[in-house]
């Protein structure tokens, strides 16, 4: 047994050597992030307005939506656009509910599927184009637009939209606002994720001519993305679609002046069981799409008709970089980093040093290095260094693991002490056009708003090895737009006194 152990340890400092390079890669990598964090926070890209106006479909796919599907379609109505440039189509996907009775009410076209085995919004969505298709033809809209039923639109939504998309954009992403922003903690911390979206990925790539992510809802896209149907239909359409439209050489654009709400989960195990499907389907759309997007990155659109010789221009070779490094860009987003990093991490400092500990004992380890991170300085002004000595043997070993996960925690804290940070910034610059939240709540929210992130990393984890089902998230939150726009006035009024 001693001699596994001795071999093992044997292999700590190359192994140590590995790890340090593999996580520098992965920091180069995704070094460029700070470049659309320091353009979102300042500047975002506005379009012109437009007299042309361009026809369009809104999709929505419903479960049992009879509580708020009416109040989407209201806020769809009372567009400043012209009505007879926008049909609505739904898909009252295996309701039993008045869904679809509700729809045909407000004047909206509804289809009704029933289908046990496939449950996901994807395959809603298929169904959907697949009937708009044989009924109308896709080529009798320019344009589609995705919403759940949740979802409340301003009044110059569409139109808003609709400058960006007679610009030339093929897809276009919106303003996601939240309308029960202070219910609790866990719709405040949804909240806040959407808004820091906004901030550190959609602006900066939007500026830049990138391509940004779509996020499930609030998004527009050319007709052309459809011809052949709608083929995402995995457990997070949005990454998929987002992947394989960049993988085609489409950059993805963002229109900050579209503002629409959606309703966040309040029930932790309602946001548990969707923050796992969201990582499961991140995981199969990386390893689905994410070959198509490497090999992008060295031959350029790989799903390009080679065959047709076409004489290299300036422009042509700008776009060629753009799609490049967009497929580089996206590729990265995708890539679960987090598990590359636990992986290193309980191989090498946890399993390895353990090893290592036990053959060599330890020798003046620092337990609170303030060179670690800022909240390990703070601490050793508090309790000390304390440096650590342990001889060879099981106790060095157990301690190693101990002073390992120790450290793990504390920058843990750390990071999650500096994010609380993020809410504070996006609180103050999105003060404008988020509802008026009691200050108390802005406070106790902020500090239980990093568990979003901690849920979304160890859903990670979990989902490598769990088998994941569709399950829809009940909406029943009937606040209208014209109740937050209401809400919006009295605060601008009270202000202004």
């Amino acid at each position: 047994m001693n001699s596994v152990i001795e071999a093992i340890a044997s292999s700590y400092g190359i192994m140590t050597a590995v790890r340090d390079v593999v996580l520098f890669i992965l920091g180069v990598f995704t070094a460029h992030f700070v470049v659309y964090t320091v353009i979102g926070f300042f500047t975002t890209r506005k379009f012109k307005p437009t007299d042309k106006l361009h026809k369009y479909a809104i999709v929505i796919a419903a479960r049992n939506e009879e509580k708020v599907i009416g109040n989407l379609l209201d806020s769809i109505k009372n567009q400043d656009y012209p009505s007879e440039y926008i049909d609505v189509f739904v898909v009252a996907d295996n309701c039993t509910d008045k869904t679809a009775e509700i729809v045909r009410e407000k004047g909206a076209v509804c289809y009704e599927r029933f289908d046990s085995e496939r449950r996901t919004k994807g395959f809603a969505l298929q169904f959907l184009f697949e009937n708009i298709k044989k009924d109308y033809g896709i080529e009798a809209y320019e344009g589609y637009f995705v919403f759940d039923a949740d979802n409340l639109l301003n009044p110059d939504y569409v139109s808003r939209m609709n400058e960006a998309f007679d610009s030339g954009e093929k897809i276009i992403t919106s303003y996601r606002n939240t309308k029960n922003f202070d219910e609790n903690w866990i719709a405040f911390s949804y909240a806040i994720h959407w808004l820091r979206s906004i901030r550190i990925r959609h602006r900066g790539r939007s500026v830049l001519r990138l391509a940004t992510n779509l996020q499930g809802t609030g998004f527009l896209f050319a007709n052309e993305l459809v011809k052949n149907g709608w083929n995402y239909t995995s457990l997070t359409e949005d990454r998929a679609f987002t992947a394989d439209a960049v993988a085609h050489g489409y950059p993805i654009s963002y229109c900050d002046a579209a503002m629409f709400y959606d309703e966040q989960p309040t029930s932790l195990k309602v946001a548990l069981r969707q923050r796992l499907r969201w990582s499961k389907g991140h995981l199969l759309a990386f390893v689905e799409i994410g070959p198509y997007l490497f090999k992008n990155i060295f031959v350029g659109n790989c799903y390009k008709d080679k065959t047709k010789k076409e004489p290299m221009t300036k422009k042509r070779f700008v776009e060629g970089v753009r799609q490049r490094f967009a497929s580089y860009d996206v590729l990265v987003h995708c890539m679960p980093s987090s598990v590359v990093k636990v992986f290193f991490w309980l191989v090498v400092p946890i399993i390895i040093g353990a090893c290592f500990s036990y053959t060599n004992g330890i020798t003046d380890w620092v337990l609170l290095d303030p060179a670690k991170n800022p909240l390990t300085l703070v601490l050793s002004w508090i309790f000390g260094t304390n440096p650590i000595n342990i001889t060879p043997g099981f106790t060095a070993a157990v301690t190693s693991v101990g002073v390992v996960v120790l450290w793990n925690f504390i920058g843990r804290i750390s990071f999650h002490i500096l994010n609380m940070a993020t809410s504070v910034l996006v609180l103050i610059l999105e003060r404008k056009r988020i509802v008026k939240i009691p200050l108390y709540k802005k406070i106790l929210y902020t500090i239980t708003w990093p568990s979003f992130d901690l849920i979304g990393r160890w859903t990670t984890y979990v989902a490598l090895f769990k088998k994941v089902e569709w399950k829809p998230i009940p909406h029943n939150n009937t606040t209208t737009i014209e109740n937050i726009s209401s809400k919006k006035e009295k605060v601008a009024n009270s202000t202004e006194r």
